[in-house]
């Protein structure tokens, strides 16, 4: 009797421990950041008005790979893969706007870290530039996260902007995405009507908010400019004052999405945050 009730113990310690350890199992696992698109801006001044007028800058484009206990989130998917072929890169219409290129396609970078287009479920993007929805379509089956005002605003020509078969969660505001607090979207509108961007809460590395274009570049944040071609200026302010008291309130750091500076300083794909 005595051995019975040992052996009790021992099968029940051992299952209260596999559940504080699985209990203790981070929501977030990893972090990569994926090079998106490299490009020169002709004219920063767009992005500072009365400031850096006439300047040339290189911008980067960024798009970040989470994985989560339940499955794997993609935020943004930049440049077109097919932007890789072409020799000069994708020149806008403005010359002021931002010429780009693409040195390595998301397609690839994913095949490195043993991810396939398949394995993604879910996906977030800031807002509906081309340079941030280029390769929605790699990933038909994944359910896109994105603010009601962003899906319905009209693109070229009054067209939609993503294929009405393209499975859509269509929000009205911050959205917890796993429903634990690891992956949080924020609607930050005023680069255009419902631009969103993301709070990340690593195992290690802590908080991190991905600017999406809230803001394009340090000076540009610490300064509180806003771009000449947002959609609002008030709602530009007000969203990064509401990512501000996020970094506050979550002592968490803010990456900007087009900013080599900060980029180039990161670990890039395939290595990772934790």
């Amino acid at each position: 009797m005595t051995r019975k009730i040992t052996l009790a113990l021992a099968v029940a310690a051992f299952a209260l421990s596999a559940q504080a350890a699985f209990a203790q199992k981070p929501a977030v696992e990893r972090l990569y950041i994926i090079n998106c698109g490299e490009g020169v801006a002709g004219d920063i001044g767009r992005w500072s008005p009365g400031v850096n007028e006439g300047q040339s800058m290189d911008f980067v484009d960024t798009c970040y790979l989470i994985k989560h206990s339940q499955g794997w989130f993609l935020w943004d998917t930049g440049i077109p893969d097919a932007v890789a072929a072409m020799p000069n890169g994708l020149a806008p219409a403005d010359p002021k706007a931002v010429t780009w290129k693409r040195p390595k396609t998301l397609a690839v970078q994913l095949e490195q870290i043993g991810v396939k287009p398949t394995d993604i479920k879910a996906m977030g993007v800031s807002h509906t530039h081309p340079d941030h929805i280029g390769n929605v379509e790699m990933f038909p089956q994944a359910t896109l996260y994105v603010q009601k005002a962003e899906y319905d605003w009209p693109g070229a020509n009054n067209e939609p902007r993503f294929k009405p078969s393209h499975p859509v969660e269509l929000l009205a505001g911050d959205k917890d995405v796993f429903g634990d607090g690891s992956i949080t979207i924020l609607s930050t509108p005023g680069h255009t009507p419902g631009h969103q961007s993301l709070l990340v809460k690593l195992p290690k590395t802590g908080a991190v908010v991905l600017s999406g274009d809230a803001v394009h570049f340090k000076s540009n944040w610490e300064a509180r400019r806003v771009p000449v071609n947002n959609v609002s200026k008030d709602q530009s302010v007000a969203s990064m004052q509401k990512i501000a008291d996020t970094l506050d309130k979550e002592k968490g750091q803010l990456w900007i999405n087009h900013d080599k500076a900060q980029r180039d300083s990161q670990k890039m794909s395939p290595e990772f945050y934790e």
